[in-house]
């Protein structure tokens, strides 16, 4: 590590046996598995744009820049010091540097700029960078990434606005978008009386003088990123379901009546707004074909929950850095805490973890850039993608915690990052669909569209072969896969059970060996217990501890 201040406290006693701050780091070139799946897969420019940005997200300054968006959360304005009505949220400025660096290195555009040609994989592997030091600017930086596809729906609408969507200018002032060197996108779709159950919605929407431009009159419970150029929303026409952009300015220049009522006081996600919004006449454009808006907006839902399944893994490295960190550096019991046989199980049973979460989210993102050309491609993506939100979102949280112990009362503290990370772990499983949301949509893709199940198979039996326990799961799978009966209440184990035979699948072929059958053995051979740190005796955790940093 590179040291960015001077060692020096003042002196009130001396301190021992505490591990000195953690400095400026690298955060791609220390991270062994992340550019081990990058360079399986990826052209040979991904590794060169990802360093550029793992050397930022490494860094001190970046982490206290996130500290403080977080302490000082979003605040709603409504009024401006003349009492006119304006509805604004106003940001701590740190919120706004840490757009401006997610923007300025192409977060939100690179997977469309390289769309094909290693985009995804480079989006996805920069969104696990990013989302160690903060977590809650990832969501406008996710949305304004996914908005792409939906608006391409629309060829005018692309033309518009696409040059200033993809654009690698952050501009945060309250303008016009057409007065914006770059624009940010947010949605909104969750009612009082309905979330996951769109069909639930009540906001309605008429035709107003121009083509394809409507008023929209209704409700919005969640509003992501409020103070976005434009929001794409759902709201029902006589055809049905429908998808609109709202943008924040009509196109006389004067605000759109889009009323923020109050912003949600979260569990986590502090530094990010989430408002409770009221349409009232308010100017919209129709986004896809009447009636058809909930397929429109799954263009954009496909591309959010993959980042929602990436963000969880990489919140799971940054929690195990800090407890390597802590144990390298501090003693107990006559020897390195690193070196006390447990604590060892501990934190490779965690590394394991990881290692299998980043190689799922990996294999996704390439099944991604090549489902423009390849079937089989799409079909993966379309399947594997809800599976891995579901389980990684389900794995982190307890990954944060044990990780946190492992700093005891020092990780549980404000000064510690892990708190943060704890609360910040449940929003990408509840954001776009919740566990049984994300199951049933497994169900979903297997019942409309059945050729994604031999899709999902095909790559998992690619490990057949290497492992004795990992043939007996994919038996278990294509078992599990052709029963009928109870489908819906069996729809979690079988998730489940995809995410574990994809994981050792991928760790056999690609993976450490000792991480593979770590893996194999206590997440498909029944030999590990209900915690972490129960990996069996034989485990070499010497070589699975080895790729946590390097020497």
């Amino acid at each position: 590590m590179t040291y960015h201040r001077p060692r020096t406290w003042l002196r009130t006693h001396e301190v021992h046996n505490q591990p000195a701050p953690m400095d400026d780091y690298d955060a791609w070139t220390t991270d062994r598995p992340l550019r081990e799946a990058v360079m399986r897969s990826a052209p040979d420019w991904v590794p060169g744009w990802l360093r550029a940005l793992g050397s930022e997200t490494g860094r001190v300054y970046w982490f206290e820049q996130a500290a403080l968006a977080n302490r000082y959360p979003p605040e709603l304005e409504t009024f401006d010091a003349g009492g006119r009505r304006i509805d604004e949220v106003r940001y701590h400025p740190t919120y706004h540097a840490l757009m401006a660096l997610a923007i300025g290195h192409d977060l939100h555009g690179v997977a469309w700029r390289q769309a094909g040609a290693g985009g995804h994989v480079a989006h996805v592997a920069g969104m696990y960078l990013f989302t160690q030091p903060e977590q809650g600017v990832c969501c406008p930086v996710t949305m304004t990434h996914a908005v792409v596809p939906a608006l391409r729906c629309e060829p005018a609408l692309a033309e518009d606005w696409l040059p200033r969507v993809l654009s690698t200018a952050y501009d945060a002032r309250a303008l016009p978008a057409g007065d914006k060197s770059g624009v940010t996108f947010g949605m909104a779709m969750t009612e009082k009386q309905g979330g996951s159950d769109v069909r639930a919605i009540t906001t309605r929407a008429r035709p107003a003088d121009g083509a394809g431009e409507y008023v929209l009159t209704g409700h919005k419970w969640f509003c992501s990123a409020p103070m976005s150029d434009a929001f794409l929303t759902l709201a029902q026409l006589d055809e049905g379901l429908t998808c609109f952009l709202v943008p924040r300015w009509r196109p006389d220049g004067s605000r759109n009546p889009l009323y923020l009522q109050r912003l949600k006081d979260k569990c986590g996600n502090r530094s990010n707004a989430s408002a409770e919004i009221e349409f009232d006449e308010t100017w919209a454009q129709r986004v896809g074909e009447p009636g058809r808006g909930v397929r429109t907006i799954l263009e954009m839902v496909q591309q959010t929950r993959l980042d929602a399944a990436t963000a969880p893994v990489g919140m799971m490295r940054q929690a195990l850095v800090r407890a390597w960190h802590h144990c390298r550096g501090r003693r107990a019991f006559g020897a390195a805490l690193v070196d006390q046989p447990l604590m060892q199980q501990v934190l490779a049973d965690l590394a394991v973890e990881l290692e299998a979460a980043t190689a799922l989210v990996m294999r996704v993102a390439e099944s991604m850039d090549g489902a423009h050309a390849d079937e089989q491609e799409r079909l993966l993506a379309r399947i594997a993608t809800a599976v891995a939100k579901y389980w990684t979102n389900k794995r982190a949280p307890v990954a944060i915690y044990e990780a946190m112990e492992c700093l005891g009362g020092n990780g549980y503290v404000e000064t510690s990052i892990l708190p943060r990370l704890y609360r910040e772990a449940p929003v990408n499983s509840i954001w776009e669909g919740s566990g049984n949301v994300i199951c049933l949509d497994v169900l979903r893709a297997i019942e409309r569209e059945p050729e994604t199940v031999p899709a999902l198979l095909r790559e998992a039996e690619r490990g057949r072969g290497a492992d004795a326990r990992l043939d007996a799961a994919l038996d278990a799978l294509r078992r599990a896969v052709t029963e009928e009966a109870d489908a819906q209440l069996r729809a979690r184990s079988l998730t489940e059970l995809m995410a574990l035979t994809l994981q050792g699948s991928l760790l056999v072929r690609h993976g450490a060996s000792a991480v593979a059958e770590a893996f194999c053995a206590t997440r498909l051979g029944g030999e590990g217990g209900a915690t972490f740190g129960t990996l069996p005796v034989a485990a070499d955790r010497a070589a699975i501890l080895e790729r946590i940093w390097p020497a």
